[in-house]
């Protein structure tokens, strides 16, 4: 992974904490480290109840949580302060937070030049209504997010589109939320310019097109069976009115379908081996070349003006694609640097220690302590990369112990991250379909809203997920140890 992803085994192993570190003690020992995390959590859940969560409000509860921590600190507040700067210092947070500042501007070209128009459009001339616009949407909204590599963006964009139409053409109002939320899970687990994707091959020390290729068969054994239930079983709602349709019809063309090209030239050189950077970097030049191409005017791309009151203005796709990021860069940060405190006080040599005499060298123990650990920190993370960012440190310490390949531990920390992120009510992209549904309806007065409980049964890529990777787990389907020089050996029969 070194020459791949700019990581060198030796600043992964600093980073993560291998390499000597100066202790903090903490008064009530040390689980009295694991204060600005815990208090995160209980943030994060409160905000969620309530409906109130923002990442704004995540990266204060963040804030408050390590300033709760330094009047715990028996050793020097200095050292505790140093700590701090250390863990946000991490190289693997670095990396990633640039890696999401090249995709998110790739994804957002690829949407500038109406690549959502024309897998609208695909859509609409399959004719299709019921359960099979259903499964239609499940299928477009998976190509979509691995496209894009974002499941909100999906989420928010399937939404305002697919929403009304299946509705109108007789299509299940819960059964279609949970497809949109189902081809999210698809695109954030699968895609290489995903966020997750990215995290859990950095945190794990893997190259991110091996991780793709590993994780392909767990993604497609989920996704076959989902999709014929979302066939089966999404249809019995009622029909909408001709006008409504041909209204959607109107607003999409074949067009932006061009945009194709660039996440196929993306997914070829990351598959091949190039360096991420590389890959998007040549995808964002194809695509400003198919915007010009297809007469869609450069300011969509980047847009430099005064406002009305001679403020100045950057617009565009590239700036969007950058200040989306900005907020979640700062929420992984402090994560980070929440999560280096459990290294520096201690806690995680005693937890790593205590599931290791549960597991006490038995893979199999070891692979369902890794799910549960990190299902346990999705349960009270509602942001999905930050909650994997959290239990990547647990996943990478407990598989090196038994040998198990890179790969392998990127594989469940994604899936399971992935899955949760689109399930849990109280989940930052169910909650952003509820907004979404509701936004909609306030256009389209025939629609139902349809709250974040109802679809919570229905998610059935991300809970098939969980399920193949259960199994995975128990019967040791998939699992690969490291070789002397890093490749992956099967075991031993």
């Amino acid at each position: 992974m070194a020459d791949q992803e700019g990581i060198n085994e030796e600043v992964i192993d600093e980073a993560l904490g291998e390499k000597e570190i100066k202790r903090l003690e903490f008064h009530g020992g040390v689980f009295a480290a694991t204060i600005p995390l815990v208090f995160f959590i209980i943030w994060a859940i409160v905000l969620s109840v309530a409906g109130l969560v923002t990442e704004q409000g995540l990266v204060l509860g963040i804030v408050i949580g390590i300033g709760l921590g330094l009047f715990f600190t028996k050793s020097k507040w200095s050292d505790y302060a140093q700590s701090l700067i250390t863990g946000m210092a991490q190289p693997v947070g670095i990396v990633s937070i640039i890696a999401w500042f090249w995709a998110g501007m790739f994804a957002n070209m690829l949407s500038a030049g109406g690549l959502v128009d024309g897998l609208i459009w695909f859509g609409f001339q399959t004719g299709l209504e019921g359960g099979a616009f259903v499964g239609i949407t499940f299928l477009l909204a998976g190509l979509f997010s691995t496209a894009v590599g974002t499941g909100y963006g999906t989420v928010a964009t399937f939404g305002v589109l697919m929403y009304p139409a299946g509705v109108i053409l007789g299509a299940d109002p819960v059964l279609l939320v949970a497809a949109i939320l189902s081809g999210a899970v698809f695109g954030d687990n699968l895609a290489p310019v995903s966020d997750t994707t990215i995290v859990s091959a950095t945190t794990q020390e893997a190259d991110v097109p091996g991780v793709v290729r590993s994780r392909f068969k767990y993604s497609m054994a989920a996704a076959i069976p989902a999709m014929i239930l979302f066939t089966v079983f999404g249809g019995g709602g009622e029909h909408g009115s001709q006008q409504v349709v041909n209204d959607l019809q109107s607003q999409v063309s074949p067009n932006g379908l061009l945009m194709l090209v660039p996440f196929v030239l993306v997914l070829v050189l990351a598959l091949r081996g190039q360096h991420l950077l590389t890959s998007l970097s040549w995808g964002i030049l194809a695509s400003v070349v198919f915007i010009y191409l297809s007469g869609i005017s450069l300011k969509e791309v980047l847009y430099i003006h005064f406002n009305e009151a001679g403020d100045p203005v950057i617009e565009g796709a590239l700036i969007d694609g950058i200040s989306g990021y900005f907020n979640m860069a700062i929420l992984i940060l402090f994560i980070l640097a929440a999560a280096y405190m459990l290294e520096v006080g201690g806690t995680m040599e005693v937890i790593k220690n205590f599931f290791l005499r549960i597991i006490n060298g038995v893979v199999r123990r070891a692979e369902l302590a890794i799910f549960g650990i990190v299902a346990f920190l999705n349960v009270f993370i509602t942001i999905n990369t930050a909650a994997e960012i959290a239990a990547a440190p647990f996943v990478r310490k407990i598989g090196k112990e038994l040998n198990i390949h890179p790969y392998r531990r990127a594989n469940f920390l994604d899936t399971v991250t992935s899955s949760l992120g689109y399930i849990l009510p109280w989940s930052g992209g169910v909650l952003l379909a509820w907004a979404t549904v509701q936004g909609a309806a306030d256009k389209y007065d025939f629609l139902p809203v349809v709250s974040p409980g109802e679809v919570f049964p229905y998610v059935f890529q991300g809970w098939l997920l969980l399920i193949v990777m259960l199994i995975a787990a128990w019967t040791g389907w998939g699992l690969r140890y490291t070789g002397k020089n890093g490749e992956e050996m099967k075991p031993e029969k």
